[in-house]
């Protein structure tokens, strides 16, 4: 396998100069398991570790290598598959707010040229969920696709596209069987042949059966979902990239029961830029769209211009966003201040050091 053929450029060359003239070589993520990178390069497929200084300058694991990133590797000695020394810069990254409490971010994927959104035509179907995934496919820098799958399963596939292409304003969308294969056709023009495509979406969307079908096998375990509602269960558990026959690169990620977004300011402007664009003619800038006289936003909605579910969506997706940044600010001021204590405890031993000389 070549490099063109995993994605590799004259822009990536160019990167990657000052690593070569170190003696390193170009690889690129393919799979992260338990601390171990499976790596693809010119000389095959190699299951690598981190160096020690990667791990040193890492001030949070977004910095860690993640399914997507091109790296740069060497051998050490008995290293039998090789240290991955730097990670080249992202282009796109599509990423969140880690589930739970804890305060982080969570790569998901990166150097995607799209981001597919899969999303059932069964009883999960959901346009608020969908809005948010959107705003998260926008955030990452790479072209958001909507897939609508199970399109063999509703009887109202027209409308549920124009509903969710009124939700995803210049996003297309496209309704697909993955089951039976209808409406693939469109998918292989986003996957010409060195370009990068992630799948991310809910559990039982049917993101593997898609990639399934894509490989023309049954590479990825699939589970159906629960009868009783259509909620997915899950199946695939870690991220994981897949080369098509058409030469297109496709990564499978787990489903999301738990989705917040991460520093998606940008994001949320081109989800909703509808939206964006009304409040702009408000009278009041900082205008909270509650109660407020001369609130466009509240004339549009009362005037059916704007859908007040869509609207309500957008007030409390930015409200999780000012909550994010101002936890995200407290967070790296104790850890500056961490870090600070770092330093001078660490100068305060080399001078005693010094002076017992």
């Amino acid at each position: 396998m070549t490099l063109m053929e995993l994605g590799w450029n004259a822009d990536w060359q160019c990167d990657f100069e000052e690593h070569s003239r170190q003696g390193f070589v170009p690889a690129r993520v393919s799979s992260v398991m338990k601390g171990h990178f499976r790596v693809w390069s010119e000389s095959g497929d190699a299951l690598t570790k981190l160096s020690g200084k990667l791990l040193f300058r890492a001030s949070s694991k977004s910095d860690l290598p993640a399914v997507g990133d091109w790296v740069a590797i060497g051998r050490g000695p008995g290293d039998s598959g090789g240290v991955i020394h730097h990670v080249l810069p992202r282009r796109t990254k599509i990423s969140r707010k880690i589930a739970g409490r804890v305060v982080d971010e969570q790569v998901i994927a990166t150097n995607v040229d799209s981001v597919f959104i899969v999303s059932a035509l069964n009883q999960e179907f959901n346009l608020r969920r969908l809005e948010r995934y959107v705003a998260l496919g926008w955030d990452s820098g790479a072209q958001p696709v909507v897939l609508l799958n199970k399109a063999d399963l509703c009887e109202e596939v027209s409308a549920r596209v124009a509903e969710a292409e009124f939700s995803a304003p210049g996003v297309p969308v496209h309704a697909i069987s993955a089951s039976e294969g209808g409406g693939f056709d469109a998918l292989f023009g986003y996957l010409k042949a060195g370009r990068t495509a992630a799948f991310i979406g809910s559990s039982g969307t049917g993101k593997s059966t898609i990639i399934n079908r894509l490989l023309g096998n049954e590479t990825q375990s699939t589970r159906p979902v629960r009868e009783q509602d259509d909620r997915g269960r899950h199946s695939t558990t870690s991220r994981q990239m897949f080369v098509l026959s058409c030469g297109g690169l496709v990564i499978d990620t787990p489903g999301m029961r738990e989705l917040q977004l991460w520093n998606s300011e940008s994001g949320l402007g081109a989800a909703f830029n509808d939206f964006d664009e009304i409040a702009g003619q408000c009278r009041y800038r900082d205008c909270s769209h509650q109660a407020e006289p001369g609130c466009a936003v509240r004339t549009a909605i009362e005037s059916g211009l704007l859908d007040p579910e869509r609207a309500k969506n957008f007030l409390k997706l930015r409200a999780e966003q000012a909550y994010l940044e101002r936890k995200v600010d407290v967070r790296g001021a104790r850890e500056a201040k961490n870090r600070a204590r770092r330093a001078c405890k660490e100068l305060r031993k080399t001078l005693a050091f010094k002076n017992r000389r």
